[in-house]
């Protein structure tokens, strides 16, 4: 199994989607005897935003390839996806923008888009300050899950798994609260994803 670990959040030791990916990484190297990881911290080496270039030889061109191999490489994508602002980091969406590529994971066919990158897992560890949750109020507020689902569908993907710490900006007790929650979902999580 080749497991993609992403990590997007910028609060380095502080970030709650930092930890759980590792723990989902973790249980996914447990669970599998010849699991191999590559790891990005789309933080700490942040991809400049998409724009089109002409020399393959440019050095944004290379970056491209090289992210679009990794993820074309990878079996399981974990990605820590926080929400900043109702959505996804920018470092975030400048990953995609590489992954979403014309021909290489999609095809528009005379029947709409064909999305050509099926049959990977991706579980994203998402972590929410407030509560963006079905049937709460802030649910139409909520473009992070449903903009991640339709990217990757788009491309394809059919199994994402999520496992959600949220509130954790409401206070100290219930942020404790949402990463035991969050935590004890991995296993079952996995096990869903298998």
């Amino acid at each position: 199994m080749k497991i993609l670990h992403i990590d997007s959040s910028a609060l380095g030791a502080y970030s709650v989607s930092r930890q759980l990916t590792a723990d989902i990484v973790a249980e996914l190297k447990h669970s599998s005897t010849n699991a191999v990881t590559h790891y990005r911290d789309l933080a700490a080496q942040p991809l400049p935003h998409w724009t089109p270039v002409a020399d393959a030889s440019d050095p944004a061109a290379v970056l491209g390839t090289e992210m679009l191999e990794e993820f074309l490489a990878s079996d399981v994508i974990v990605i820590g996806a926080p929400m900043y602002n109702f959505a996804i980091s920018s470092s975030l969406k400048a990953w995609l923008d590489r992954i979403l590529v014309a021909g290489k994971t999609f095809r528009y066919t005379a029947n709409g888009p064909e999305g050509l990158a099926g049959g990977k897992q991706v579980i994203v560890a998402s972590s929410r300050g407030g509560f963006y949750g079905k049937d709460t109020a802030g649910a139409a507020m909520d473009f992070q899950e449903p903009y991640l689902r339709a990217a990757l569908g788009f491309i394809g993907i059919q199994d994402i798994e999520f496992v959600r710490a949220e509130g954790v900006a409401v206070s100290d007790e219930h942020k404790v609260k949402a990463l035991k929650s969050a935590r004890d979902s991995i296993g079952t999580v996995i096990a869903r994803a298998a």
